[in-house]
């Protein structure tokens, strides 16, 4: 067999080490096309929830009675004895009228009583001559019958003037208003001075007991108000919460702000909660067909409608078509066939296709 010489055997060699190193390349190559067929993506679990989000209303604590307290007869008023703020009890002294003239009517009216007591007392037993003397037929039956009709009227006098008197009485009576009720004096109209007429409003009392939140709700949130669950928190104490009941709804908008009053009763209100205080009245419908908030980038839309990328425990992908009900500023509300629990793509949807498969990476992101 013929010897090779030096020179040829290198160049075997070196050929032989260039195929080796593109054999190896091209392996490496194989193996990193098949790395890059399984695509790492950011899914979540879906969370289903009602159609209606939670609304925030701006309430005000109002009590249930609140009652303007006046005189019933006018005058000048002497003296108050309240001022804002202050608790009041049934019947406390709440501002006093001059009572000069109430008490001359009042003696007047005494005098006319009197007067016609008087008179009754002669009519009586002129009455009573008169019916013994025709009797014995000293007189005419029309005289009798004239003493009689004197004695009537006299009788009415006397009522007449014994009700002036009652009325006298209860006019002096008026002359000092008093507390209906137990309370806290949340404004006062007049000053010690001031002449004011009957019915005039002197002080504004509001009673203890239920107190409301009173907010004002917009056309479009009005009639679903009473449907909802409502809770209320305190702008001094945001992190305690209570109840709430809708008790009363305007039938009529406001002309001006087109919004409807209602009151919202607390029946757990306590201590905390005073007259006056602002609060946030929360309402969260209870109703409507379950729906998904999603992040906006889960959203993918080829010109044929708004979809998702579903995907399964094996990296599957699946197209779901879904109906987008509401966007907001991050996120969507949609409805359409997923499940409680479906894992879907938040993240780099437009990168995919159907036949592609990835690999799952789970993260909480609404």
């Amino acid at each position: 067999m013929t010897a090779l010489c030096p020179s040829f055997r290198l160049t075997i060699l070196a050929v032989s080490t260039v195929a080796a190193i593109a054999l190896s390349a091209c392996g490496e190559k194989s193996d990193g096309a098949e790395k890059e067929d399984i695509r790492p993506v950011l899914a979540a679990p879906v969370h289903l929830s009602s159609q209606s989000q939670p609304r925030d209303f701006v309430a005000t604590i109002r009590p249930r009675v609140e009652a303007d307290h006046a005189f019933r007869v006018g005058g000048k008023v002497v003296r108050r004895f309240v001022e804002v703020g202050q608790r009041v009890a049934k019947g406390d002294v709440l501002a006093v009228l001059d009572e000069a003239d109430l008490r001359s009517q009042k003696e007047q009216a005494e005098a006319e009583l009197s007067a016609s007591r008087a008179a009754l007392d002669q009519a009586d037993a002129d009455q009573k001559r008169a019916i013994k003397l025709h009797r014995e037929g000293w007189i005419a039956k029309a005289a009798l019958d004239r003493s009689r009709t004197a004695a009537e009227e006299a009788r009415g006098r006397n009522q007449r003037a014994s009700r002036a008197l009652d009325l006298t009485k209860n006019s002096l009576d008026y002359a000092t208003l008093r507390a209906d009720a137990d309370g806290v004096v949340t404004q006062v109209s007049v000053e010690p001075g001031q002449v004011v007429a009957a019915g005039q409003t002197v002080v504004r009392i509001a009673r203890t007991g239920e107190l409301e939140a009173a907010v004002a709700l917009p056309e479009s949130f009005a009639a679903a108000a009473g449907a909802g669950k409502a809770q209320l928190s305190l702008w001094s104490n945001p992190k305690k919460k209570y109840s709430a009941k809708l008790r009363e709804l305007s039938p009529s908008a406001d002309p001006a702000t087109r919004t409807f009053a209602a009151r919202f009763s607390l029946p757990a209100a306590d201590n905390e909660i005073s007259i006056g205080m602002t609060a946030t009245l929360t309402i969260e419908n209870t109703g409507g067909v379950p729906a998904v908030n999603v992040p906006l980038s889960a959203l993918f839309n080829q010109g044929k409608g708004s979809a998702l990328w579903k995907v399964d425990d094996d990296g599957k992908l699946t197209l779901i078509p879904v109906a987008v009900l509401r966007y907001d500023s991050r996120s969507a509300l949609i409805e359409g066939p997923v499940g409680e629990g479906d894992n879907i793509v938040v993240l780099g949807v437009q990168k995919l296709d159907p036949n592609q498969k990835v690999r799952v990476i789970k993260q909480e992101v609404f």
